[in-house]
This record gives C-alpha cells, sequence and structure tokens, in this order.
C-alpha cells in the first residue's frame, strides 16, 4: 500500500487553522460559552442538553487534535471531520426554523446565512486534508 501524497503548505496550514478553530470550539463547549452551545440544542433530540454540548465539546476538542497533529492519518480525519460537521446540521437548522437566539444570531436572516457556512466547513475539511484527492479507490 502507498502513503498518501503530500499535502501542500497552504493545506497544511488550512488543516492547522481548522483544528485549532475547533479546540477553541471544543473548549467552549466546556467553559464560558456553555449556556449559547446549549442553546442550539434541538429540543427534538431526545438527549440531555447539557450531556449533547459536554459530549460535542469532547468531540471537538479530539478532532482539533487529530487535525493538528493529523500525519498519515490526515485522509481518514478529514473524512471524520467532515461527518461531524455534517452530523451537527441540524442543530444549525433547528436554530433556524425555532428561531432561537444564540452567539450573535438574534435575526432570521442571520441564522439563515449562516447555514451556508457549514458547507463551507465540510469542504475546508476535506479540501486542507486532501482526503478527497487521497482516498482510496474501491
Amino acid at each position: 500500500m502507498t502513503s498518501p501524497a503530500r499535502t501542500s503548505p497552504v493545506r497544511t496550514a488550512a488543516r492547522v487553522v481548522l483544528g485549532a478553530f475547533l479546540l477553541f470550539a471544543g473548549a467552549a463547549h466546556l467553559t464560558f460559552a456553555r449556556s449559547e452551545f446549549a442553546a442550539q440544542v434541538p429540543a427534538w433530540l431526545p438527549l440531555d442538553t447539557d450531556l449533547v454540548v459536554v459530549a460535542s465539546g469532547v468531540v471537538e476538542l479530539v478532532l482539533g487534535a487529530a487535525l493538528v497533529l493529523a500525519g498519515r492519518r490526515r485522509v481518514l480525519v478529514g473524512w471524520v471531520v467532515a461527518a461531524f460537521f455534517v452530523a451537527v446540521f441540524p442543530g444549525n437548522i433547528a436554530q433556524y426554523v425555532d428561531g432561537v437566539s444564540a452567539f450573535g444570531l438574534d435575526t432570521d436572516t442571520s441564522r439563515l446565512i449562516r447555514l451556508f457556512f457549514q458547507p463551507v466547513l465540510v469542504l475546508w475539511a476535506l479540501w486542507s486534508t486532501a482526503a478527497w484527492r487521497d482516498r482510496r479507490p474501491r
């Protein structure tokens, strides 16, 4: 088995920046922004809100660290991070549909605009890790 091709310094920097973003967000989940993140947990989710906030914060810390330290596993890490961004998207939709204000998103327009940034995060994860480029052929 051959190892994936190396990534450019720009991709590497983008991967590390995304990792730092996730580390910051994960720490925020567990500390100063806990109530803001709790406001984004959809009411229809049959789990304790605080558990969801803490668990997603821990996941973000792990994923952020994985991005920063990716190495040979960067393709797998890229796919997992992209899947995470897809998995939390229903919470963003619920925030828009239910009109929940959090993180300064206090209008329907601002909450709607935010929805368009989630696909950007998915693409950022895939591009910065070259996950799509270096995926294994079946």
